[in-house]
């Protein structure tokens, strides 16, 4: 099973959030990453949302510098 990952660093925030999530299953970072969006980022827990997040997996773990958008 290869280890995945989502990046908020990737994505411009009002917050400039930091936080990079890592799993070795698709399963567990979606949730861990649908907890976030909500608590941090104030997103409403939805299938739309869910599925929008897990577009945005990488396979590996996160660098430790990302170029920002925006």
């Amino acid at each position: 099973m290869a280890r995945k990952y989502i990046d908020c660093r990737e994505f411009p925030s009002e917050t400039n959030c930091s936080v990079a999530l890592c799993a070795d299953s698709e399963n567990e970072l979606l949730e861990a990453a649908v907890q976030h969006a909500v608590t941090v980022h104030k997103h409403t827990d939805s299938p739309e949302l869910r599925s929008q997040l897990k577009t945005l997996f990488h396979d590996g773990t996160p660098p430790l510098d990302v170029q920002r958008e925006g």
